[in-house]
């Protein structure tokens, strides 16, 4: 494990840190700014934000320069994922697209694809989201069931699609549908690229627990999409979606980390300032417990990242291993909000009435349930590290 940054990483972090001092105003790092803003202004905000960010060279850190990108490092994307979180920047746009699309039309795609997706996607002109969840099909995504029938030059497309990352605000989506019949359930399948501004796509947000809808259902009635625009070739979609999903491998959680520890800060804080009648929460000994757990889990999470790190930039695919990070970091997220309600107890729920630190963490701590769900459920990580990781029968 290699714990040590280059001069040119070094000198990386300083350009990038300046850059943001000088464009990410104080009062946008906190809620109390945001909050008066409607999700759409929100929205078009960070759009807003990002595009400058792109135009100055720190999106698509690891991108070749030929798509727009820096060409940078795996450290230097970490450094930049650091430094994001320690500065409360605005959240990505483009999340599904800038993680999993870019790459595959990268690896795939036509030149005509790669020239109409990559740069536009880097400087937010284009908002894509992702279709492979449906009603009856999503841990086991074999089973949809949305169809693609071919008519002419274009294919004709009807199902429906839900928890839809950027439903609302998409331009694009990228979306699996059976364009044909196959012997398996995996054969058939295609991915296309369908437009979102044409009648016969109807998005419907689905609020969540955090009074959000960052997420939505999609409905498809006799809409279409040129044949042209297949990523992976047709019949090809389950192998172009594995691959697809093949990028989140190898991924450091440094990022996590750094916003984790941050919220970890403001419980112990927090902690010193609730009165329980009997003293400040801090003096209990099992909450005093509870964050030194918390705190032991953080620091095991920041030297796994620091293990896979080392291991990317020396050119290694971890392929299965990327399991474990995602269960560490969802777990560890979860068990600083677990600690957090232990402060508050049921009064955590009652976040308008007790300030904005408190809206913050609230938000987060309800957020965290769901973050060992989506990506593959904890269950499914765990069976993917004990057969492919660690060699145990079935």
């Amino acid at each position: 494990m290699d714990l040590t940054f280059s001069k040119e990483d070094e000198d990386f972090r300083s350009e990038f840190r300046s850059w943001l001092d000088q464009n990410l105003p104080a009062e946008m790092r906190t809620l109390d700014w945001w909050r008066p803003k409607s999700e759409d202004e929100q929205f078009q905000i960070r759009r807003d934000w990002e595009a400058k960010k792109a135009e100055a060279g720190f999106c698509g850190i690891q991108w070749p320069t030929e798509y727009g990108g820096r060409g940078g490092t795996p450290t230097m994307k970490a450094i930049y994922d650091e430094e994001m979180a320690k500065s409360n920047a605005p959240r990505t746009v483009n999340p599904l697209g800038l993680a999993f699309l870019a790459p595959t039309v990268m690896a795939i795609g036509t030149d005509e694809q790669k020239a109409a997706i990559i740069r536009p996607m880097l400087r937010t002109e284009t908002i894509w989201c992702q279709g492979f969840s449906e009603p009856g099909a999503g841990s086991d995504l074999a089973a949809l069931q949305m169809k693609a029938e071919p008519q002419g030059e274009e294919y004709v497309l009807n199902g429906q699609k839900i928890w839809t990352t950027n439903a609302m605000h998409g331009d694009k989506i990228f979306t699996l549908a059976r364009t044909s019949a196959g012997a398996k359930r995996h054969e058939g399948i295609s991915m296309l690229l369908v437009d979102m501004h044409q009648p016969g796509v109807e998005a419907r947000p689905l609020k969540q627990i955090t009074g959000e809808s960052e997420f939505g259902e999609v409905f498809f009635t006799d809409a279409t999409c040129p044949q042209t625009e297949v990523l992976g070739g047709e019949g090809n979609g389950w192998m172009t979606a594995m691959l697809l999903l093949s990028f989140e491998r190898g991924s450091s959680a440094i990022g996590q980390y750094t916003e984790f520890k941050g919220q970890w800060n403001a419980v112990v804080d927090l902690a010193k300032k609730v009165d329980r009648g009997s003293g400040k929460a801090i003096e209990d000994p099992v909450l005093r417990q509870k964050l030194a757990n918390s705190l032991i889990e953080l620091e095991c999470l920041k030297l796994h990242s620091w293990h896979v790190l080392t291991q990317t930039s020396q050119g290694r695919d971890l392929g299965y291993e990327a399991s474990m990070t995602k269960i560490m970091w969802s777990e560890t997220f979860r068990k600083v909000s677990d600690t957090y309600e232990a402060v508050l107890g049921s009064a955590f729920q009652v976040n308008e009435t007790v300030g904005t630190t408190i809206e913050e963490l609230t938000t987060l701590a309800l957020w965290s349930r769901s973050c060992t769900i989506w990506g593959g459920s904890q269950q499914v990580q765990r069976s993917i590290v004990a057969e492919r990781v660690l060699g145990l029968p079935r």
